[in-house]
């Protein structure tokens, strides 16, 4: 077991493959309100007027919006480099598996360690990606209590059933992960044909 302090104070204990494979903590509105509004900024340090607050609450949530889209591109630029490179070097292990060079098959080794190793560092790249969006998205939401609407967090989240209820929306950042796991079960399997049929 691995421990780890928690923001409570109390220890929050996590298995090597719960740590490094599970969920993870899930982000939590609570926690975003806390520290979201400025206490020392008010509606006089905006010369009294509420509309001029308004509007730079409104200017924040619109970068802050772009720049959780931002990530979602970044995410999804690095998960076609991955899924390229991988697909790559399957049709790669396609031709030189039609007509395999002499040599040890134990030559493999070294090159399937590197492959796994590139798949795993996939998965916890989506990994973090996910928990940097479902950061930014709480935050999102608590930055709509502020407005006089809430299209994201009390309209469309709650719409698709905030992500729990697969009929209405399985979120794609779950789905992607499988992925680069199923790349990683094919290499282990690729190798271990490898060194039984030679």
């Amino acid at each position: 077991m691995i421990s780890e302090p928690s923001g409570s104070g109390k220890e929050v204990r996590s298995s090597f493959l719960e740590l490094y494979f599970g969920r993870g903590k899930i982000a939590d509105i609570g926690d975003a309100r806390s520290g979201l509004v400025t206490k020392s900024v008010t509606a006089r340090a905006y010369a009294g007027a509420n509309e001029k607050r308004q509007a730079a609450i409104l200017d924040q949530y619109k970068l802050y919006v772009e720049m959780a889209d931002r990530i979602s591109a970044r995410r999804a630029l690095a998960n076609t480099f991955f899924l390229t490179l991988n697909t790559g070097i399957f049709a790669l292990f396609g031709v030189f598996w039609k007509d395999r060079p002499e040599g040890s098959v134990w030559l493999l080794a070294l090159p399937a360690i590197v492959l796994v190793g590139q798949t795993l560092a996939w998965f916890w790249l989506l990994r973090s990606y996910r928990q940097l969006n479902t950061g930014k998205y709480v935050v999102i939401g608590a930055l709509e209590e502020l407005l006089p609407v809430s299209p994201y967090w009390r309209s469309e989240w709650v719409v698709l059933g905030q992500g729990k209820d697969k009929a209405r929306y399985w979120p794609l950042t779950h789905l992607e992960q499988w992925v680069p796991l199923l790349f990683t079960g094919a290499y282990v399997a690729g190798f271990v044909i490898a060194v039984t049929v030679s």
